[in-house]
């Protein structure tokens, strides 16, 4: 009692020394790792702050909605990221322009959207969308207010965006200057005789590419060659594989499944008999395997190739195996089979207004619904070869794409009308039904048979002993690393080398493993200095062992990762400069200096210029048009080789008076590549992502 009485007069001061405790660990925290964890935003466009609070709650929101699609929160950070960005640079530009939308706009947005526009709930008796329903619907459910709020403030945004792309489209002007150089690209032809000699006409051993003559060429460059600040690694991955010991004891598990035997078990001998004399197949199975029981009936297709056959045929008692089947060594069982078990079939959706079915191909009562299936029904019966394109272009399904071929599908997968249908008419049988979906024409097209098996299966997988194994070299290869050369090391323990792989701040994949975000943010932080060696566990795949070997600051890109887009550039000019020593004189002596034949194009054009037997060469062709007719070129450095022509014709197209069907043709390939903006807009911007410091 003492002893607490002085604690409980000393509490004040025992809080004040964890008080300061607590302070020493963040101040040492800060200056470690710097001051970036305390800032509030995830990033900013031109100045302009993306708060984190409300950023992490729309990834939370996406992260949600994509339950099931194994999205990580660096995904969704992505989807998320991009999104504001490209809001904040357009509502940039609406404000310049003075963008401004009412509620006409607003409703129209609505209405584009058929999540709104087309809902059943959203709609007046006339079939068209009612503002006041929408409204009406949110403001009776919890937050409503705010969705209303969200959904109005999104609606704007996408009014707006419709104006401004009217705007650039508009903006896309094209002249009849314009058209009549399309129309005599399109239209002038030249034929000419050539001699290329290929680059590959060189080796490329013999040709050497030095780091400054790269980085010499990046400067020309710089902004195709601008990076982000990124580290470079080297890493070997021990991987956590069965040894041969554990998958001896797998198979000799199973294959002792075959005979009766006797097992020590829970300080007894068990008698287990053999798989073929278990008398409940889903019991024994389900003790024993480490895949449980399935009672489903399986057509031969869904069966592991390598061994369908034999389950396929498996007479009911009879034990097929073992098998491998993945990783798992396996034992079946013959249950039974069954006719029919699964059916294919395809169908034409008719539906009518009030139908459950988003994007109806027409408006229609059910009345005239069931006029037209029964029209439909009427000609398939009659010609049922037709079925695929009355389905093309009549159905309501998606399935409409595939000529309404829905696959196959087991008893139960289909609403009832339509199970029944399938299942109890033979193969060919074209007839009508109604769901709740409209108006169904289904064809069978054609019927399974299908096994059920008993199978055990067990893994073959590393044991304890085997992963203690792979623990402690991993952790022996991570000490080492620390102090000796890393590719030696590697080639030492007799382990896979892997190329050094290159990452950025925001980078989630390493290499050839996803999801290794632990990895990305080890190299980036602070206190990883080049040379620093860590060591990381991945479930069930292994250890990975990382070796920061560079730092590259933002910038110009690294020469190593230039390398494999430019020395293949500068390798052909050089080769070129050789080639072209050897291309003097007429197209004949040339063409048997080089060991190579003379070619002849005929009737190449500007908006197509592919010369036969090289490929795509636009230099060239332009060259054959602006040379006299005889003359023998210089030689040209082609995409595929260097070039020397002699050009024999030029054909001009015939002059016309108007040029308006090339006008047209300019200007609708303007308006496809408007969409491109918002790349400008991006590559003109002052975007600074923070997202490392928060995944």
């Amino acid at each position: 009692m003492a002893v607490l009485s002085k604690i409980r007069n000393r509490s004040g001061l025992l809080l004040l020394a964890i008080g300061f405790a607590l302070l020493a660990f963040v101040v040492q925290d800060l200056f470690t790792k710097g001051f970036k964890s305390l800032s509030t935003d995830v990033g900013s466009v031109n100045g302009k702050d993306i708060s984190f609070d409300q950023f992490r709650v729309k990834v939370a929101n996406v992260e949600k909605n994509a339950q099931g699609q194994n999205m990580t929160s660096m995904q969704a950070s992505t989807q998320v990221w991009n999104q504001e960005v490209q809001i904040a640079l357009l509502t940039a530009e609406f404000d310049k322009l003075g963008i401004r939308v009412g509620e006409k706009h607003i409703v129209e947005a609505f209405k584009a959207d058929p999540n709104i526009g087309q809902n059943q709930m959203f709609l007046n008796a006339a079939g068209k969308f009612d503002l006041k329903k929408f409204k009406d619907y949110l403001k009776g459910i919890p937050n409503g207010m705010q969705m209303l709020k969200e959904q109005e403030e999104n609606a704007v945004l996408r009014a707006k965006y419709e104006i401004y792309n009217s705007l650039i489209k508009g903006g896309m002007y094209t002249t009849q200057t314009e058209g009549k150089f399309k129309y005599e690209a399109e239209s002038n032809k030249v034929s000419f005789d050539y001699v290329m000699v290929p680059f590959s006409s060189i080796k490329d051993s013999d040709v050497k590419v030095t780091d400054e003559e790269i980085t010499t060429y990046m400067k020309t460059k710089e902004k195709k060659f601008k990076s982000e600040e990124s580290r470079e690694l080297d890493f070997v991955l021990i991987s956590e594989k069965p040894s041969a010991t554990d998958e001896a004891d797998v198979k000799g598990r199973v294959n002792a499944l075959l005979a009766t035997h006797v097992e020590f078990k829970d300080g007894k001998n068990d008698t287990i008999p053999a798989f073929k004399d278990a008398t409940d197949n889903a019991d024994y199975v389900n003790e024993i395997s480490d895949i449980p029981f399935d009672s489903s009936y399986v057509s031969k297709q869904d069966l592991p190739a390598e061994s369908a056959e034999q389950l396929f045929n498996l007479p009911v008692g009879e034990v097929f195996g073992p098998y491998m089947r993945g990783n798992y060594y396996c034992l079946s069982k013959g249950l039974g089979r069954k006719s029919g078990a699964k059916v294919k079939a395809s169908h034409i959706l008719i539906s009518w207004e009030g139908t459950k079915v988003p994007n109806k191909k027409e408006k229609r009562t059910k009345e005239q619904a069931k006029a037209k299936a029964d029209g439909l029904l009427a000609q398939a019966q009659a010609n049922p070869g037709m079925f695929m394109m009355l389905a093309m272009s009549n159905s309501d399904d998606s399935s409409a794409q595939q000529g309404g071929d829905l696959g196959y599908f087991a008893p139960g997968q289909m609403v009832k009308p339509f199970n029944d249908f399938a299942f109890n008419n033979p193969v060919g049988k074209i007839g009508l039904v109604e769901t709740e979906f409209g108006y169904h024409i289904i064809q069978v097209t054609d019927k399974q048979d299908a096994v059920k098996l008993a199978t055990i299966a067990l893994k073959i997988e590393p044991s304890e002993a085997t992963n203690d194994k792979i623990y402690t070299q991993a952790t022996k290869f991570e000490m080492d690393a620390a102090n000796k050369d890393f590719t030696a090391l590697v080639k030492e323990a007799k382990l896979t080398a892997s190329p050094a792989v290159r990452v950025k701040a925001i980078d989630e994949t390493f290499g050839t493993l996803p999801n290794q975000r632990q990895i990305v943010k080890w190299a980036f932080e602070s206190d990883t200095k080049i040379g620093s060696v860590k060591r990381f566990e991945i479930v069930n795949v292994g250890h990975v062992i990382a070796k920061l070997k560079s730092i590259a600051p933002k910038g110009l890109m690294s020469v190593e990762e230039a390398r494999p887009q430019v020395e293949t550039i500068l390798k052909n000019k050089k080769k070129a400069a050789k080639i072209q020593a050897k291309m003097k004189g007429s197209l004949a002596d040339i063409a048997s200096r080089n060991k190579v034949a003379v070619m002849n194009a005929v009737d190449l054009t500007v908006e197509n210029p592919n010369v036969p037997g090289a490929g795509f060469e636009p230099k060239v062709v332009g060259m054959a048009f602006s040379t006299k007719a005889g003359q023998v070129s210089k030689p040209i450095d082609g995409n595929s080789g260097v070039y020397v022509i002699a050009t024999k014709v030029v054909t001009k197209a015939p002059a016309i008076q108007k040029y308006d069907d090339f006008v047209a043709k300019v200007k609708q390939q303007a308006v496809q590549s408007s969409g491109r903006f918002m790349q400008a807009l991006k590559d003109d911007a002052d975007i600074k992502d923070n997202r490392a410091d928060f995944y």
